[in-house]
């Protein structure tokens, strides 16, 4: 009971400090533009404008208000600053309470967590926002690098920040435990603003590329870290659509029917034909007639690459959940339920399959493709902060709503992407997706010819991808 009336005794103190300083809130944003631009461009990044949000520890409602959302709710504990929102932002909603004890009906897109640096009981916070997340509800965490007390405290002293009036200094792996403790995964962390104060050109230079580099981004004083409600879901209850890209593979198209397994509790496989002259969809009618237990397409390729084909297969697809399956069949089909059973029980939201674990068959892959893979594989993972071994594995699994939400971003990155992955990775991590590898035997083909001719050009257009990408993702 001591220890209750002690943290409600902090709690009243907090309520107290946020109203007295209510009238100087927006008026100290107005002094540091700068700073604020540059958290708002990378909220912006993370939160995209018209969606639902929550914001907790809100303010006077000026970030809420700047990401611009469809339905906008904001809490705060301070009556004096909930009054000030109200009036400032009349279409959204907010709400006094304290963020440890929130009480909000509804699914939010987003939720905005801020100040938890004077947030009683954090843990307590992420227990009482469970209820207001779907699978697709991002967490975003808005806290300050604890190495920064020092020149933060000062601040405070030198009014140049408002005055908080305690102080919790949370560290990255303190923010991601606390989390998994509430059943919430980390998705990722970015971490901004090496230089808090504006001087041109040198402020942009300092803050939008030296704080991105390794080492001095650990120094930056302000983190933002993404999280998912982590949850297991049972594995039997999800349709799947496989989506075989294929172009003269009339060789293997049998063998991929048989070989096949049932996943969930419906599969479909679509058969994209890319203008064959092999006779590659007579053999795929032909498997329609013969194994008629199982639900197979025909669907009519443009034409034009790989990527447009494996597109029209997505638009043809019904399913829950899409698996692509390249129709040479270099990856085995026997290890297509690993890929199930990770997205299924909610392990990934992005599963991509990576060649270069075990050993490969014989010559499965040239040795400049492997050479070149580790190349990108290193590139990516530096660009999206999240481990890619294999960026060019055609075997993918996503759910069929989130692909809806990467193909809005298709031509996004500037470039064709011809093979389709850059802009499936790309795209999973613009939307903040769990993107997971999934260790994966590569063997040689049996039928048929490579269609990953003309490497270094290939190549080339791989790397100018890549470098847009690494400003509109990493350096934006």
């Amino acid at each position: 009971m001591i220890k209750y009336l002690f943290l409600d005794k902090i709690r009243d103190d907090i309520r107290q400090k946020k109203d007295s300083i209510a009238s100087l809130r927006d008026r100290r944003i107005n002094r540091n533009p700068y700073y604020y631009g540059r958290l708002l461009n990378s909220l912006r990044h993370i939160i995209p404008e018209g969606a639902k949000v929550l914001n907790i520890g809100c303010g006077t409602g000026y970030l809420l208000n700047r990401l611009k959302p469809a339905y906008g709710v904001g809490i705060e504990a301070s009556i004096q600053q909930v009054r000030i929102a109200k009036a400032k932002y009349p279409e959204l909603e907010f709400y006094d309470q304290e963020p440890d004890n929130v009480n909000i009906n509804g699914i939010f897109d987003y939720i905005l967590v801020c100040s938890v640096e004077d947030t009683v009981d954090l843990k307590g916070l992420f227990d009482c926002i469970r209820p207001n997340c779907g699978r697709h509800t991002r967490i975003v965490v808005y806290y300050y690098n604890y190495l920064w007390q020092p020149l933060v405290s000062l601040a405070e002293k030198c009014r140049m920040r408002i005055p908080q009036h305690v102080h919790n200094w949370f560290s990255d792996a303190d923010i991601d435990n606390i989390l998994r403790l509430s059943n919430f995964e980390p998705v990722n962390n970015t971490k901004i603003i090496l230089f808090p104060f504006y001087i041109p050109l040198l402020s942009t230079l300092i803050d939008r590329f030296l704080a991105r580099l390794p080492g001095l981004r650990k120094l930056t004083m302000t983190r933002l870290t993404v999280a998912r409600l982590h949850n297991t879901p049972s594995k039997n209850d999800y349709s799947v659509s496989i989506v075989i890209p294929c172009r003269n593979e009339a060789g293997n198209i049998e063998d991929a029917v048989k070989r096949i397994p049932m996943l969930g509790k419906h599969t479909e496989i679509i058969f994209c034909d890319d203008k064959s002259t092999d006779g590659t969809p007579d053999v795929v009618r032909d498997m329609q007639k013969k194994f008629p237990d199982k639900d197979i397409k025909l669907v009519d390729g443009p034409g034009i690459c790989k990527a447009d084909n494996v597109w029209t297969g997505f638009d043809a697809a019904t399913s829950d959940i899409l698996l692509i399956l390249d129709a040479d069949l270099t990856v085995i089909p026997e290890e297509l339920p690993y890929f199930y059973e990770a997205i299924a029980t909610g392990q990934g939201e992005f599963i991509n399959g990576s060649r270069l674990v075990y050993p490969m068959h014989d010559a499965a892959m040239r040795f400049f493709n492997i050479i070149g893979n580790k190349f990108f594989s290193i590139f990516f993972s530096y660009i999206l902060d999240t481990q890619i071994k294999d960026t060019l594995c055609g075997t993918k699994v996503f759910w069929r709503e989130d692909y809806a939400k990467i193909k809005k971003l298709r031509g996004y990155w500037g470039i064709k992407d011809r093979w389709g992955d850059y802009e499936l990775i790309f795209g999973a991590a613009k939307n903040h997706l769990k993107i997971i590898d999934m260790p994966v035997h590569y063997m040689e083909r049996t039928y048929g010819e490579t269609k990953m001719t003309n490497r270094f050009k290939n190549g080339w257009i791989m790397l100018r991808m890549c470098m847009v990408s690494l400003f509109k993702i990493k350096f934006h």
